[in-house]
């Protein structure tokens, strides 16, 4: 890709999804890059687009922002002609097939998809609609990076709260060796009955 080309998206991204033994836990970093332009410092990479889901989103900012739009209104139209919501692999599959759909002229994003229905979900989902049923995963330009402690440290049955400081440590990893990844952690935790977002100082004492 020309530089022309690259300058037209914002790039780099950490983000983080895993599953533990009641949920599943997002994390992100708040930094968007142009470049070596820092162009925003506050930037909400997990995105809710249902009461039992959310998106996380690396690569371009307006063709994220595009789909989480698109997802939200379609699930919100599933519920009112079904009944009940889309499942979080119904609502993963449509967003791999429409991804799939448009790779001549790709959206330039890749996806984790989490939630819960009968059970905690993530899904990760790439720019051309490959979709990847994962236990742990990371995307972005930091992933390489948040990876490395995530293979190190994922266990299976993990309580919540070693979740949250897995994925942190993973995400702060990162922020050390991907310059386009910084700004502070965005956490949130789904599960059956819930969606929160952690607030700063319960990520500050992950952190410690």
């Amino acid at each position: 890709m020309s530089d022309e080309k690259e300058a037209k998206y914002f790039k780099g991204t950490t983000t983080v999804g895993i599953i533990f033994d009641k949920g599943v836990i997002l994390a992100a970093e708040k930094r968007a890059t142009m470049g070596y332009f820092i162009a925003s410092k506050d930037v909400d990479k997990i995105v809710q687009i249902a009461d039992n889901m959310a998106i996380t989103t690396a690569g371009g900012v307006g063709d994220a922002q595009s789909l989480a739009r698109v997802m939200r209104a379609e699930l919100e139209l599933y519920k009112y002609q079904k009944g009940s919501g889309m499942s979080v692999k119904g609502a993963s599959t449509f967003l791999a097939n429409m991804l799939q759909g448009s790779k001549y002229f790709p959206y330039m994003v890749q996806i984790i998809v989490a939630g819960f229905d009968e059970q905690p979900q993530l899904f990760d989902v790439d720019l051309f609609g490959g979709l990847l049923d994962e236990k742990y995963t990371s995307t972005g330009s930091g992933s390489v990076v948040a990876f490395g402690m995530l293979d190190a440290g994922y266990k299976a049955g993990m309580r919540e709260e070693e979740a949250a400081a897995l994925a942190v440590k993973s995400i702060k990893a990162a922020i050390k060796r991907d310059s386009a990844s910084g700004e502070g952690i965005d956490v949130v935790c789904i599960s059956k009955d819930k969606y929160r977002k952690y607030k700063e100082s319960e990520v500050s004492a992950l952190s410690a």
